[in-house]
């Protein structure tokens, strides 16, 4: 018996240091390297590789689903945890370091300016929230639908895109319908064409994804809002594959709500998300989850986060996360996703026997890209090229691969990954 406690214990010390190997505790992670005026090439690019623990000699192509974040970021993240944790004892909570044991109830109004700046808002029109789900959720069960009210979305809805409002319908007796979109999808005017085909005088609510997440379309959203509110119709774009991925400006789209993801593009841990609803129809949106807060007329962004106790390790995360994107540069980051986006898709092009899912019009493409290759399906070529190079891209159904590139990837890796595609024919 004491040797099998002993072997427990040991076991459990070593599961316990798992998630931590790959991670450098004694390395100085800073911004300093990133605060240069060096030309932005591979060199440069490579400098911010180094700015990520990810493992070399293995190549992460599936930002689509998780963004890596940070040495920076994670350092601020566990620093953060271990430094309140020791010294819980000096927080005095009720004069004003509260945010230092824990979130909720807190307006945070400093990280959310440095939000609103990015997607360009005020920031009592943001709340803080866990992911897009959390976001579309809280608009959906905040609005006043009645039965027979239309519920428009498309029919390549990421699951957390759909489920609030399938949920509505069945709830509240409110009519769901799908908009097919083209597929391939390389005519804007095709897919404004497709969601307004689906409208009538009963649709009260157009949600649709700014990028689709299967297919990396980048949707005309500014026309599709533009058209909707001539018509009256509140539109809510699910964002979570975008803030940090291609341009958000939520005033020049004219959408009513808009909610991400930033654990994705933006690289900022799990947990990391925001919501926003413009100021002109906030006070019509029901806070789903109630605390002190509640009712806050001021500051509805702020209303609209109560959830109670979180993590404030992950915040400081979040924030620094923040702080990292700002400090490489909105246009100089997202300039570098559309660069290799398009280097990947020009490569894939010259190959015969490649199938292309998502758009080659460049004005409906970012960083997602999705593909198949005569002969195999999704899931062969995703376990082929791990085998073969240790790439790792993600399928998507059984014929598609979805392959996602971002700054911490460079055009050698992209090579790699069209030769062992070409090599296939």
């Amino acid at each position: 018996m004491t040797q099998r406690r002993k072997f427990l214990k040991q076991g459990a010390a070593a599961m316990m240091s798992l998630p931590l190997l790959s991670f450098d505790h004694q390395k100085e992670w800073s911004l300093t390297p990133l605060q240069t005026n060096a030309p932005k090439d591979e060199t440069y690019w490579g400098m911010v590789r180094k700015q990520f623990p990810l493992k070399e000699g293995q190549t992460y192509f599936n930002n689509g689903t998780m963004g890596p974040t940070s040495g920076y970021a994670l350092d601020k993240m566990f620093h953060h945890m271990m430094h309140w944790n020791v010294e819980a004892a000096t927080v005095d909570y009720k004069n004003g370091s509260g945010p230092e044991l824990l979130t909720g109830y807190f307006p945070y109004e400093e990280l959310r300016t440095k939000l609103g700046n990015i997607i360009n808002c005020d920031f009592k029109e943001i709340s803080l929230v866990q992911n897009a789900t959390f976001g579309m959720n809280y608009v959906g069960m905040g609005l006043d639908l009645k039965k027979g009210d239309e519920l428009l979305n498309t029919n390549q809805e990421h699951g957390g895109g759909f489920g609030a409002w399938q949920l509505l319908a069945k709830r509240k007796g409110c009519v769901y319908k799908q908009a097919i979109m083209p597929e391939p999808a390389n005519d804007p005017q095709e897919i404004v064409d497709a969601i307004f085909k689906e409208v009538t005088p009963k649709t009260k609510i157009i949600a649709i994804p700014h990028i689709i997440s299967g297919f990396g379309t980048v949707m005309p959203v500014k026309a599709i809002c533009t058209e909707a509110k001539k018509r009256g119709i509140f539109t809510i774009l699910d964002g979570a594959q975008c803030v940090g991925h291609v341009s958000v400006d939520v005033k020049d789209i004219g959408c009513d709500a808009y909610y991400s993801s930033l654990h994705k593009w933006l690289l900022a841990p799990a947990g990391s998300g925001l919501l926003y609803i413009n100021k002109e129809v906030v006070g019509d949106i029901w806070s789903t989850i109630a605390s002190y807060n509640w009712d806050n007329q001021d500051d509805h962004g702020f209303r609209l986060m109560q959830n109670g106790t979180g993590n404030a390790g992950l915040m400081a995360g979040y924030d620094a996360a923040v702080d990292f994107f700002n400090t490489i540069g909105q246009d100089v980051w997202l300039a570098r996703v559309k660069e290799l986006g398009k280097y990947l898709r020009d490569g894939l092009k010259e190959i015969k026997h490649v199938t292309f899912y998502s758009s080659t019009n460049e004005e409906l493409a970012a960083g997602i890209t999705t593909y198949g290759v005569s002969g195999m399906s999704g899931p062969e070529l995703q376990k082929y090229m791990w085998e073969k190079e240790r790439l790792q891209p993600r399928s998507v159904g059984n014929e598609m691969l979805r392959h996602s590139v971002h700054i911490y990837n460079s055009k050698a890796e992209i090579d790699t990954a069209l030769r062992l595609i070409e090599g296939l024919g």
